[in-house]
């Protein structure tokens, strides 16, 4: 009995002091109330107005800011005449999957003149995310900053910033975004590239009727601050400099890395960059500047240049002085790809990690274009692709299609039948040349609604290959609800005898997104520890439901535990039904049986 006593005293110590922690961590942690409100606001840009899509009147939207452990609960009101769902990128929801946000994964659209409410706590994350909209081409102009600092008491693995700046990269049309996707989901046709890239809202000086409102970022010298970068673009990478100073990276996608400098950064659409800046050089105005990375082959792209000032404060020009234009950064060529590989080979974990070494699922998953032939009795002006094709795309063949009554997680927590299958291929179903010459036969994808099935707690590796079907694009592939290593990439046909000896195993990136090379490869590594509906999801262009999968590639990871996917409470569950109940016969304002 002593004996027993010896070890249960101890014991009962410990678990003592762990449920202290527990209560101390969970007094620290706030819960943060918001209100989003979606609607129209005019907003003038390159010398025109639009009904613009907004979050409470603001573009961009409002910058969320909370610490590791708090939980948001933001109730977005849509009084727009769109539906709408918000994505809050990169955010790990354990147990919360309902709340992830994109339209028919994990609930059905707010419907005009609907409500509906987030709920959802940070869990071990700590750096710069980001919230969209998850419905159609809203994202071009619904989406903002979410700031995620240290939990009270904590500090950062850096020397604390004199100040902290959002700089948001976006794209930004001269029309309704809304409608240049409704045209090309129609034409079959691809999009129309944007006429400008913003920072923070801003085409900046290099654009018509613009100067007067290019962002300015005010700093003093000698001190060292924090840039959170964040590229909010639909579909394009971007380079970003400032001229004249460098640039220390020291965080990505809401996670540190080993600290590097560099001269210029390069950012995939969804991916975020914390970099430090010290302010060394002569007091002036120094421009910050982004524009594309595009190295893909006949593929068009905004050629056009945003830029920000970067101003001293004691820079500016009083009455009687004479003005001087900033200094201008040196950027890269659009088709630097050796600038871009350089930068994004440089990111590492600050340690050794525990990357998974023994894989349970090994998938194989290609991107990439793909043409699908016209329908017998459409007119010529619904098949604008090339040859009077439809463009389209698709993982390992299958062009991925939106369900178009339920959720696929509601149809899952109430067994409905006939809205998904279970069936999606762990591998291409032909072996080809994927980046060489791509034989006709294999240009039309198969469409379908298939998910892939990961048991709970499986080591999964997959090999993301880009393809050369119709033309080689880059591929940013963003997996919902969960981080991943990524532990190699390279260009041409992964192969597997080569390549195995390159994957870093040791101190590999931690990221959301994923950005794959054009003509190229990553591989990426998790552990499916967090059950739901998860999307594999790539280039968003468009995320119409009226037609199967253009330049939107979807591949669903079903990760369940035990007989259940999540441990939906009932109101959770009667929530996801009423999203559902609101949209049930329509989509986007067209019926469900007139959308095909």
């Amino acid at each position: 009995m002593e004996a027993f006593n010896s070890i249960a005293n101890p014991l009962s110590s410990f678990f003592f002091m762990c449920i202290l922690l527990l209560l101390a961590n969970a007094a620290s942690a706030k819960t943060h109330h918001h209100d989003f409100v979606i609607q129209a606001t005019p907003v003038k840009r390159l010398c025109m107005t639009h009904n613009t899509i907004t979050v409470n009147g603001q573009f961009p939207g409002p910058t969320l800011e909370v610490n590791n452990g708090d939980t948001l609960v933001v109730k977005v009101v849509n009084k727009a005449q769109y539906n709408v769902t918000i994505h809050w990128h990169g955010v790990r929801q354990i147990r919360t999957g309902w709340a992830d946000g994109p339209e028919f994964i994990t609930q059905c659209p707010i419907r005009p003149g609907k409500s509906y409410t987030y709920r959802f706590t940070i869990q071990g994350q700590e750096g710069t995310l980001w919230w969209h909209a998850h419905s159609s081409w809203l994202r071009a102009t619904v989406y903002g900053a979410l700031i995620i600092h240290p939990k009270e008491g904590d500090s950062y693995p850096f020397p604390k910033p004199k100040r902290e700046t959002p700089i948001l990269l976006g794209e930004w049309w001269d029309a309704n975004p809304i409608d240049v996707i409704r045209r090309a989901t129609r034409t079959g046709a691809p999009p129309n590239v944007s006429d400008a890239y913003t920072i923070n809202g801003q085409p900046g000086d290099l654009y018509k009727c613009s100067s007067q409102d290019t962002t300015i970022v005010p700093v003093d010298s000698g001190e060292t601050n924090l840039l959170r970068v964040i590229n909010a673009a639909l579909n394009q990478q971007l380079f970003f400099s400032v001229a004249n100073h460098k640039l220390t990276v020291v965080g990505a996608d809401a996670s540190y890395v080993k600290p590097f400098t560099t001269s210029v950064l390069m950012l995939g659409p969804g991916q975020t960059t914390d970099v430090l800046i010290t302010t060394d050089q002569p007091r002036a105005k120094y421009y910050m500047a982004a524009r594309a990375y595009a190295s893909a082959q006949g593929a068009p792209f905004d050629n056009t240049t945003t830029t920000a000032i970067l101003e001293y404060k004691t820079a500016s020009c009083s009455s009687n002085c004479v003005k001087t234009n900033p200094v201008f950064p040196s950027l890269p060529a659009y088709n630097d790809t050796a600038t871009a590989t350089a930068f994004t080979t440089k990111f590492r974990s600050p340690r050794k990690v525990e990357v998974p070494t023994e894989i349970d699922e090994n998938l194989f998953f290609t991107v990439g274009l793909g043409l699908n032939n016209c329908p017998r009795g459409a007119s010529s002006s619904n098949c604008q692709g090339p040859n009077g094709t439809r463009f389209a795309a698709s993982m390992n063949n299958v062009s991925f299609v939106l369900p178009s009554n339920f959720s696929l997680l509601q149809a899952h927590h109430q067994g409905i039948p006939g809205v998904f299958s279970t069936d999606f291929p762990a591998n291409p179903p032909v072996k080809f040349d994927y980046t060489g010459n791509v034989s006709r036969s294999l240009w039309q994808p198969v469409p379908g609604t298939k998910l892939y099935k990961l048991k709970y707690g499986a080591r999964v590796q997959v090999v993301l290959q880009g393809t050369s079907i119709f033309t080689a694009e880059n591929h940013p592939i963003h997996l919902h609800g969960y981080d991943f290593y990524i532990i190699a990439e390279g260009f041409g046909n992964f192969n597997p005898k080569r390549d195995t000896a390159k994957f870093n195993l040791i101190d590999p990136p931690l990221r959301n997104t994923a950005s794959v090379p054009v003509n190229g490869w990553a591989v990426i590594r998790f552990v499916a520890d967090n059950p739901g509906k998860r999307i594999d999801r790539g280039k968003q262009v468009l995320t119409s439901p009226n037609i199967p999968n253009f330049f939107l590639y979807h591949v669903i990871f079903q990760c369940y535990k035990l007989t259940h996917i999540i441990d939906l409470t009932r109101s959770v569950a009667n929530a996801l039904s009423l999203g559902c109940s609101h949209w049930l016969g329509f989509g986007d304002g067209v019926p469900c049986g007139k959308r095909s």
